[in-house]
């Protein structure tokens, strides 16, 4: 018999069904990020983290205690002629959407919506990789990536991510293209 959360006090198991979304993965399911990454024989280390709703980069760092600005995020955009590519940016800066309008030859650029980049990335959003994306799409990585030692990012599930050189980002990915679009 289902009881309504008034009635009476929730189990444990339920409480925690109910907060599934947001509990740390006990065991690191094999996404396509982390194939992708087997596969180009990469040296990379996993780490998981509590996943918060709209934490973001913000969250994964404090969780482990690193660098906001060495975890990097991945956001799936879309130009005018709704064509999607990627951008890889560090955790504590934005991205100017005109200036990479500007580097892609285009008029415009915007983020995707959710259940959008969901469909292109096949990642839900918070757990985006850029490694082993449902479309192959062009990747677009802020220059200052690279004079960073290690990198983390996400590893195709929320809660997880890749610690790893990032040399390895243009070895992975197909199509990379370094720009200058922090802001």
């Amino acid at each position: 018999v289902f009881v309504r959360e008034g009635d009476r006090p929730l189990s444990r198991a339920w409480k925690e069904f109910k907060n599934w979304e947001n509990m740390k993965p006990e065991t690191i399911p094999m996404t396509m990020a982390i194939r992708a990454l087997k596969a180009a024989k990469i040296d990379f280390e996993l780490f998981t983290y509590d996943y918060t709703p709209h934490g973001g980069t913000a969250e994964c760092s404090r969780e482990l205690g690193i660098d906001h600005h060495a975890t990097i995020k991945t956001i799936i955009l879309e130009d005018e002629t709704k064509k999607p590519f990627v951008c890889l940016m560090h955790g504590d800066k934005e991205i100017s959407l005109k200036n990479l309008a500007r580097s892609r030859g285009v008029k415009t650029v915007a983020t995707c919506a959710p259940e959008v980049a969901d469909r292109h990335s096949g990642y839900h959003v918070g757990g985006t990789s850029p490694f082993g994306t449902r479309k192959r799409m062009k990747v677009y990585i802020e220059s200052t990536v690279f004079d960073l030692p290690r990198i983390y990012i996400n590893a195709g599930h929320r809660g997880i991510c890749a610690a790893m050189s990032p040399a390895a980002l243009e070895i992975v990915l197909p199509e990379t293209e370094r720009v200058t679009v922090a802001i």
